[in-house]
């Protein structure tokens, strides 16, 4: 093997522009960890913030800093008292905010939070599957949603939005989701049974006007603090929100919220890859950039509105 490989590197904290393709020693996996030799990475809001440093406070990185949370990839090697995995098997990981999946070559734990990706998930989907579909599925389980119940998803075009539409659409009688005008085929395509244009109406306003006394569950994926108030607003009395964002215990009216972050229960990863393996959940890509158009990919995924998720192969 190669003594180093490339990855796509932030040298300090800064803007996305500075992020370059540079050469680092190739990682080799110590106990209970395993090398990928990566294929693909997906793009996630927090990738942006650790780059620029608007995380350090909570997240702080180690430069240089190599982004991407979620791998796909086939495993190189294995470390000692690695046993569920062998060379040549083809997997997903999410890794740690440290670890940096935009290289040739990387180190993950051997946990919950790596997977086998079964035959029908190419790497792509299997990268684009990850972080979203936990997420989706944690806020669901915090949820609680009742089969009688009907939801708003805002931010539902989003990579978390466009499983948690598809989830929720699995138990809820309705499931109400915002966007703009032109999203309205993509997230009904995901189950919504309406979509609400928050560019063109209040969304309190719209949300009362279609379930007059409130939606029961609102599930915001992308407001945090006091802004969240407007999502509580289309809530019914009593009703609940949960956000993956922080923000106050409670809102007028008795609503309720909860926040969650994402959990990797044994085994939920693989389930998951094999829902999306046998089309039983759609893993929606937006775009697709090669390695050497990693940079390009991070700028547009923050400047432009993306639908499904963002790719990167290598």
């Amino acid at each position: 093997m190669k003594l180093t490989v490339k990855a796509l590197v932030s040298p300090s904290y800064g803007p996305l522009d500075a992020l370059n393709m540079a050469d680092l020693p190739t990682p080799s996996p110590g106990p209970g960890e395993v090398l990928l030799r990566t294929e693909a990475v997906s793009l996630n809001g927090i990738d942006p913030k650790l780059v620029t440093g608007a995380m350090k406070d909570f997240i702080p990185v180690s430069h240089p800093f190599v982004p991407g949370v979620d791998v796909a990839g086939v495993v190189e090697a294995v470390g000692p008292g690695v046993t569920r995995f062998a060379a040549g098997d083809p997997v997903v990981a999410a890794l740690g905010a440290g670890s940096g999946g935009l290289a040739e070559y990387v180190v993950t734990r051997d946990d919950s939070r790596l997977a086998l990706r079964p035959g029908g998930l190419d790497a792509a989907r299997g990268a684009a599957l990850i972080t979203g579909a936990m997420t989706a599925l944690t806020v669901l389980d915090t949820a609680g949603i009742r089969p009688e119940e009907t939801v708003l998803v805002v931010g539902a075009t989003g990579g978390v939005g466009s499983f948690t539409v598809q989830l929720a659409r699995r138990v809820a009688r309705t499931v109400y989701a915002t966007g703009h005008a032109e999203d309205e085929s993509f997230v009904l395509g995901l189950g919504a049974d309406r979509l609400i244009d928050h560019r063109a109406a209040d969304l309190a306003q719209e949300a009362h006007r279609l379930v007059p006394d409130g939606v029961d569950v609102v599930l915001d994926l992308v407001q945090a603090g006091p802004a969240l108030a407007s999502a509580a607003a289309a809530a019914r009395p009593g009703g609940r929100l949960v956000s993956v964002l922080g923000g106050p215990p409670a809102f007028d009216r008795e609503v309720g919220a909860a926040y969650v972050v994402t959990r990797f229960p044994p085994g939920r990863l693989g389930e998951v890859a094999a829902q999306a393996a046998d089309g039983r959940l759609e893993v929606p890509i937006s775009a697709t950039y090669s390695f050497a158009d990693a940079r390009a990919a991070y700028l547009d995924f923050t400047t432009k509105h993306v639908t499904g998720k963002y790719v990167v192969t290598l």
